[in-house]
């Protein structure tokens, strides 16, 4: 209900502010540059992303070899479920070139904002569609608390940029847009996707390798899971205390129960959380284990990459060959 509501909130701030500005943005837009189908008068390419691997995608594929500009929408921590636009990032999209998004359940105000956006010729990637039935339906797993509130439609896993193999099509898709907007640099931005691709494939053989070398095939968390693309492109199992995009914090005495027994049962030696958690229920979970000795390892699920984190040389490949270590230790 409170989704809906913010829904109706939310076009009706779109619609104001795109009337205000609405003149002065088609003004600064070229008719047709010989830079590509959208490009600005300068030739600038604006690219507009919601979350960090979208962004460190197409930078990979731009490289230097054009003019862009990529804005980055969550660039504060704030994570995928809770984030809502500001008007600043409205009018960002309104305008862009290129905008790629997730397009799950946490993405529904994106439909407003297009419906009214400037830039009729914008081209527009959503993820999850891309993925089309390979998208995955969140699952409720034995043990797991489920939410409170249901839905009467099924709710999709939006943390698809967790697969490396998904990595490679969005990657592939990412380019094909770029192409688009600047035919001048197609072959370029094709080429380094192709380049890409090759240290994303290197690096999705690492993992298939490391669990196949595991004498341990499951992974515990005691937090939400937002792996399930990544455990099931190794065919790894899972146990954990939320779905992926649960909004749940506070885990009940029967989950604590079921995942410490789990833990006794399968031998298991480490217990998982993600990078935003605050390590409180995995430590719930182990003190309640026979031998409270296990370890407690982060996977970074990439949901909270901030600007500065851009700054200080974070990349997509490079958490992802951290994940792959703390994988390995888990296994």
């Amino acid at each position: 209900m409170l989704k809906k509501i913010m829904a109706v909130i939310l076009s009706l701030f779109i619609t104001a502010s795109l009337l205000a500005s609405c003149a002065g943005n088609h003004a600064d837009k070229a008719s047709g540059s010989d830079n590509g189908a959208t490009a600005d008068l300068h030739g600038k390419i604006k690219v507009v992303t919601t979350v960090f691997p979208l962004y460190d995608w197409v930078r990979e594929v731009a490289r230097d070899d054009v003019d862009l500009s990529i804005d980055l929408l969550l660039d504060n921590g704030v994570d995928l479920h809770s984030y809502q636009p500001t008007a600043k990032d409205i009018m960002d999209i309104s305008d862009c070139d290129l905008f790629v998004y997730v397009g799950g359940e946490s993405d529904k105000w994106v439909e407003d904002v297009l419906k009214q956006a400037n830039n009729e010729k914008m081209i527009v990637l959503d993820l999850m569609e891309i993925l089309g039935d390979k998208a995955k339906v969140e699952e409720l797993k034995e043990g797991m608390q489920g939410e409170e509130e249901h839905e009467d439609e099924p709710e999709y896993d939006e943390h698809v940029w967790l697969s490396l193999k998904n990595a490679v099509t969005f990657t592939g898709k990412i380019a094909e847009a770029l192409g688009k907007v600047d035919t001048q640099h197609a072959d370029s931005f094709s080429e380094n996707a192709a380049a890409y691709t090759e240290k994303l494939s290197a690096l999705d053989k690492a993992y298939q390798q490391a669990v196949d070398d595991a004498k341990v095939k499951t992974l515990l968390f005691g937090d939400r899971f937002p792996f399930r693309y990544l455990t099931d492109d190794y065919g790894l199992d899972y146990y954990a205390a939320f779905v992926g995009c649960s909004a749940e914090t506070e885990a009940s005495f029967e989950t604590v129960t079921f995942l410490s027994g789990k833990v006794d049962e399968l031998g298991l030696k480490s217990i998982m959380q993600i990078e935003t958690s605050d390590g409180s229920i995995a430590q719930t979970i182990r003190d309640n284990t026979k031998t409270k000795d296990q370890q407690i390892l982060t996977l970074n699920s990439l949901q909270s990459s901030t600007a500065e984190d851009i700054k200080s040389g974070t990349t997509y490949l490079g958490v992802m060959t951290e994940n792959l270590e703390v994988l390995k230790k888990a296994l």
